[in-house]
């Protein structure tokens, strides 16, 4: 596109809380599809390795991590020049997502975060249990918060790629299918009528099946983390309990997972480390493929959406989890951390725009169990259409960066909307918004189950009726 659409005007100062590899490909598309004072945006980061990108475009940077004790009178002076309606965008780690969402509710601010962050520590806590150091347990605190004050400023929870984006392809998808199968249906309007066509179609449940295939023209070195977004981000993750939402298709369950006592009821966990958990899945690229079932809110946050009935006895649920195959370095990198004791390298590092050779981000929705088995749906971007789309980010980036566009676009359209996540948004306003910086966006079905591809040499704990069943997704 040689000319951009303008999506609406900031009228208030815009705050940017992290600049790491999704804030650097943020900023620019803010800076294309917005109307906004420049003095009045600042950008807040503990790291100033990457502020030229900043003081080039002559907004202010201010060099200093956001804490618990900090946040309030850091952030007030920025967010309340000048008049007009703020928008804190919140694209840090070891930052409570509650705790800055409602002081900025409580300014009348725009808000919108890429997933239910804490505050440092929460992750590596060894006196708290796994169910406490929970995506589950993060989720429900911003649940209660929405329950507890309806309306008022929206606050956009959990707006990336996945969680994010991912929820809006689950809809597009339930459509595709019930076009493809002959099943008439109008579009539903509301989370009752999106759960019943979700059980009308038959599907069992949703894999969120990615493979990032972006390489490198340099090898990993040794004690290093290489990834292709944050490493943080995904070290803290992949170091939580492996979280599942959990369907009524299901009939087993493994020794180590474990239930929740209270809250929506719509996932379980497992007594081991997401990074550290295979499943198998499939993708339109590799076919069949492992990934990791790593914990992400959209696990949850689906299963809960599209659950018919009473929570403690619902008549329909989908199963839902990631199923993530990073970028091969990463995967190197997990393999050496995990197996050093679980230590993590002492050294960071992202790919970007420039040392990357190829490679695409596979990132869709494999729906499955319906009558024509199985669908994936999603985006194919490539490190080569990123580099003309948008500066300053990979592949993986360019599908998160440009989701939390879509959110800030769907909260400047719809400002009084109270605190929601990605599945109770306009799917369709959001991808229109963000499909132009998504490459090809296709639908596959497959005859792919998981009882396929499987060596068969050794006796094996699997359920021949029911292919779906995690039973047989669940690497042993």
């Amino acid at each position: 596109m040689t000319t951009w659409p303008i999506y609406g005007e900031i009228t208030g100062p815009i705050v940017m809380i992290g600049f790491g590899s999704i804030g650097r490909g943020t900023l620019p598309l803010i800076e294309r599809h917005f109307t906004f004072d420049k003095s009045r945006l600042v950008v807040i980061d503990p790291s100033d390795a990457d502020r030229e990108l900043v003081d080039e475009r002559g907004y202010a940077f201010v060099h200093q991590a956001v804490t618990k004790e900090n946040y309030r009178t850091l952030l007030t002076p920025f967010l309340t020049r000048g008049g007009g309606r703020p928008f804190i965008v919140n694209l840090s780690v070891d930052t409570s997502s509650l705790d800055l969402m409602k002081f900025a509710r409580e300014l009348g601010a725009l808000y919108i975060d890429t997933v239910v962050e804490p505050w440092l520590g929460f992750y590596f806590d060894k006196s708290a249990g796994p169910e406490a150091r929970s995506n589950y347990a993060l989720r429900e605190t911003v649940r209660a918060e929405a329950r507890a004050h309806p309306g008022g400023p929206t606050a956009v929870s959990c707006c990336g790629a996945n969680p994010g984006m991912v929820s809006w392809f689950v809809k597009a998808a339930l459509l595709d299918i019930a076009r493809d199968t002959g099943v008439k249906v109008d579009k539903p309007t509301t989370r009752e009528g999106w759960a019943k066509l979700m059980q009308s179609l038959g599907v069992k449940g949703v894999h969120i099946a990615e493979r990032d295939t972006q390489r490198s023209k340099n090898p990993k070195p040794m004690n290093v983390f290489v990834n292709t977004w944050s490493v943080e981000g995904f070290v803290s993750e992949g170091l939580q309990p492996a979280e599942l939402g959990w369907g009524t298709a299901e009939t087993w369950m493994p020794d180590n997972g474990r239930t929740h006592a209270t809250g929506c009821k719509a996932a379980i966990y497992l007594l081991q480390p997401g990074a550290n958990t295979r499943v198998r899945t499939w993708c339109p690229t590799p076919g069949a493929q492992y990934g990791f079932l790593v914990t992400h809110n959209e696990s949850i946050s689906i299963a809960d959406y599209f659950t018919v009935g009473d929570k403690e006895k619902p008549a329909f649920r989908p199963t839902c989890h990631y199923a993530y195959h990073p970028a091969n370095d990463a995967v190197l990198s997990l393999h050496e951390m995990f197996g050093a004791a679980g230590a993590k390298q002492p050294v960071n590092h992202i790919l970007d725009e420039h040392e990357i050779v190829d490679g695409i981000d596979e990132l869709g929705v494999l729906l499955y169990g319906h009558a024509k088995n199985a669908y994936w749906y999603g985006s194919q971007l490539s490190i080569e259409e990123t580099r003309v789309l948008a500066p300053d980010q990979n592949a993986t980036g360019l599908q998160v960066s440009s989701a939390v566009l879509a959110g800030m676009v769907w909260a400047l359209e719809n400002p009084e909307a109270g605190i929601v996540e990605a599945d109770e948004m306009d799917h369709e306003r959001c991808l229109e918004v963000q499909t132009p910086y998504l490459g090809p966006v296709c639908g596959y079905y497959t005859d792919w189950t998981p009882l396929k591809d499987r060596p068969g040499l050794f006796p094996e704990d699997i359920d021949t009726a029911n292919p779906w069943s995690f039973r047989n997704v669940l690497v042993r």
